[in-house]
């Protein structure tokens, strides 16, 4: 069994439950000596939980439950993977699309994308979410008539430092700059409040380099990647560079997804729908990419994808096809190499490794 191996993987996996055979939160375990996806199984009912995060201990999970809920769910972690339901806090806007917890356990992120809001709550002893602490609506649009008439917060993180919180927000094509208060919970808007990605780029998702000097944003609608030299006094970032994602053009209506750093700091994934692929970055000393490889992500509709705890493979998401493929990392180049390893669950669009 692959729960016997000393290198087994406990992960969650976020799906869509409109319009779909999935009840929510499913759990499996990776072996990470073979690559192997275990029984999946639903750790917990839950409406389109499509994000997750864990608590720092892996005591606690929280989900971004989309649609009609508009609600972040906090669930507690039990044998086998199984998640005990705690409460639910009404996310404060519309569609809540990502959470994330701040660096010690003690705060919850949300980010509402058609609401163009966040908002942070306080997590009891307990693991449950308490009072709203903070809450943002932002204002502002890009150039995109279909897509950017109005903000759409699509990413929220702390700084490695837990100092500072970051929003993409894809509508305004901004990165938002909040000095975090680590007892209170509380967002202030740093100086200078925001920094920007190309007009019409579409910021979606962020990565932090380890010693957090560098960040590096998915650019959805640009089909690009920014990346930032991040002041750890200040926050400000300083955009130095925005390269694409893809070697050749990509197919019409194709849109940048899932971005993560490899443990080792030294190359950067980053998914694409539409044309379905995955692209491998080599970063450099000073924080610039060099693309390696874009080949394609054996999936359809790869929303989410992350990397397991050894950083040998990488797991993706088929949002339309209802699979997650395994892929195999070269430790000396970065490059991705499918294996024949997979695994059926409906509708999924994140994947989270417990660390």
């Amino acid at each position: 069994m692959i729960g016997s191996s000393a290198l087994a993987a406990s992960f969650y996996i976020g799906t869509y439950t409109h319009d779909s055979d999935s009840q929510g939160i499913y759990h499996g375990e990776f072996d990470s000596e073979t690559g192997r996806i275990g029984h999946l199984h639903l750790a917990a009912n839950a409406p389109d939980p499509s994000f997750l995060a864990l608590s720092p201990d892996g005591k606690f999970l929280y989900a971004a439950l989309e649609g009609a809920t508009a609600a972040a769910a906090a669930f507690r972690v039990e044998a086998g993977g199984k998640l005990a339901v705690l409460n639910r806090q009404p996310s404060g806007g519309a569609d809540p699309c990502h959470v994330s917890v701040d660096r010690a356990g003690k705060f919850l992120f949300v980010a509402n994308y058609t609401g163009g809001s966040i908002a942070a709550f306080a997590i009891k002893p307990d693991g449950s979410l308490g009072k709203r602490t903070a809450f943002a609506q932002f204002r502002g649009s890009g150039p995109d008539p279909a897509r950017q008439t109005s903000p759409h917060a699509h990413a929220i993180a702390a700084s490695p430092d837990n100092r500072f919180v970051y929003v993409c927000d894809l509508g305004t094509d901004k990165i938002w700059i909040f000095r975090f208060d680590a007892k209170t919970g509380a967002l202030i808007p740093a100086e200078p409040a925001f920094s920007s990605t190309p007009a019409g780029s579409g910021p979606r998702h962020f990565a932090f380099s380890n010693d957090g000097k560098f960040a590096c944003a998915a650019n959805e609608m640009g089909l690009d990647v920014t990346v930032f030299r991040r002041d750890t006094e200040t926050g400000a970032l300083q955009a130095l560079q925005t390269t694409p994602a893809h070697f050749t053009p990509p197919l019409e209506g194709s849109s940048l997804s899932e971005i993560e750093l490899h443990p080792s700091g030294k190359w950067l994934y980053v998914s694409s729908r539409k044309d379905d692929t995955l692209a491998v970055f080599a970063v450099a000393p000073d924080g610039t990419l060099r693309l390696v490889e874009n080949i394609s992500s054996g999936v359809k509709i790869p929303r989410g994808f992350a990397i397991d705890p050894t950083g040998g493979w990488l797991l993706v998401a088929g949002q339309n096809d209802n699979r997650l493929r395994v892929f195999r990392i070269d430790h000396a180049t970065g490059r991705l190499e499918l294996t024949g390893n997979s695994a059926i669950v409906a509708r999924p669009v994140c994947i989270l490794f417990a660390k």
